[in-house]
């Protein structure tokens, strides 16, 4: 029988543990969900609340402390959190991507250098981020080889680097300016190597977004078809079809389970840039497309947004001492009800960490959206 777009979803919301709060080491919960965007320091943080049962905040700073769960660029050449097991073979299977980025970039190439010139760089930055450094101190530690240059070619290196940022404390663990330490992955990634890194990386996101097609694994990494169609071999019967709607492939792993379609989906108050919205193909499972635009802003911020019954209704902020909700429809008293409890919850949570969180970003909520519904909730 072919899995409806609801079930898609319910998939998806169910091994993100969306569909109901697990109890689970954050570490561990950061492995099951694959990654977690990380372009604001406060969104891991958000992301594992809504996921994790009785999630405690000096948990993920523990983690972050201890190196158990590490920050760095991968996926879509963005910050994401991954399990510290996780990040060399994520980045293995990255790495082409990450490097082609920034070296075949007009910002490094006008510097008449090569990529073999930033390569060569890689031992002496290793060596030199044993400790966390600022990115001001290591442009300074570059112009002792590059002078002029050393700007654009640590643009590049700290993208595709094997590198960590390091808290620094904050609310979040991580603030200005940015903080950096090497890894213990090696500097490059043979062949061979990226290969198993894309393998794994795909059998990680189906486990955590699947049922999936290859454009959506390529919408997710920013892979290459060919790198995506090679690991699909190469898995064998570690993969599986599975019949769905729509007219691409979908890919599942071969002991996978899907909801049924009439389970439930809770309430969710999701944070900026939450993967879940970035996993498949545009408009994704979540978002009805006539609110695409209101949530994914051209520049690229993906708001802070409500779920209801597994789909995208709405847009929240931190305001007047609580959370301030907004509803791009008229939404029923059941479903209120629980979105009241959510922001009661989460404005507690605030009160204690940053009562202003994404406060920056408050300038799209200034152009306005079709606030046929809106609330101010105090925890």
């Amino acid at each position: 029988m072919s899995l409806t777009a609801r079930q898609l979803a319910l998939a998806m919301l169910d091994r993100q543990l969306l569909l109901e709060r697990r109890r689970l080491d954050v570490a561990e919960a950061v492995r099951r969900v694959c990654a977690l965007q990380a372009q604001a320091p406060a969104s891991p943080y958000l992301a594992l609340w809504n996921r994790v049962q009785d999630f405690a905040p000096e948990d993920l700073d523990a983690a972050f402390a201890h190196g158990r769960i590490v920050k760095a660029t991968l996926m879509r050449i963005t910050l994401h959190v991954v399990h510290a097991e996780d990040y060399e073979p994520y980045r293995a299977a990255m790495l082409s991507t990450l490097r082609a980025s920034r070296l075949y970039d007009r910002r490094f190439t006008a510097t008449g250098l090569t990529p073999n010139d930033a390569d060569a760089l890689l031992p002496q930055l290793a060596g030199f981020l044993e400790r966390p450094r600022t990115g001001a101190q290591v442009e300074d530690e570059v112009t002792g080889r590059y002078g002029e240059h050393a700007h654009r070619v640590w643009w590049a290196l700290r993208t595709f680097a094997p590198l960590h940022h390091a808290p620094t404390g904050g609310p979040w663990s991580f603030t200005q300016p940015n903080s950096y330490r090497a890894s213990p992955a090696a500097p490059a990634a043979a062949p061979l190597e990226a290969d198993a890194g894309v393998r794994r990386l795909l059998l990680g996101y189906l486990r955590a977004f699947g049922p999936a097609s290859a454009q959506d694994f390529a919408r997710f990494t920013l892979l290459t078809r060919s790198a995506i169609t090679k690991a699909l071999h190469e898995l064998g019967d570690q993969v599986v079809r599975v019949p769905g709607p729509g007219t691409a492939a979908l890919f599942d792993l071969a002991d996978a389970t899907v909801p049924a379609d009439d389970t439930p989906a809770p309430p969710r108050l999701l944070p900026m840039w939450d993967s879940t919205l970035l996993a498949h193909a545009v408009p994704g499972r979540l978002m009805p497309p006539e609110y695409r635009p209101l949530i994914v802003r051209r520049n690229g911020d993906v708001l802070p947004c409500l779920l209801v019954d597994g789909q995208v209704v709405g847009v929240w902020r931190a305001a007047a001492g609580g959370l301030e909700l907004t509803a791009f429809r008229r939404l029923g008293k059941v479903a209120w009800q629980g979105l009241t409890e959510e922001a009661e919850k989460l404005s507690m949570l605030l009160t204690d960490r940053d009562t202003a969180v994404y406060r920056r970003y408050g300038h799209w909520w200034d152009k306005g959206f079709p606030d046929v519904e809106r609330a101010i909730v105090k925890g």
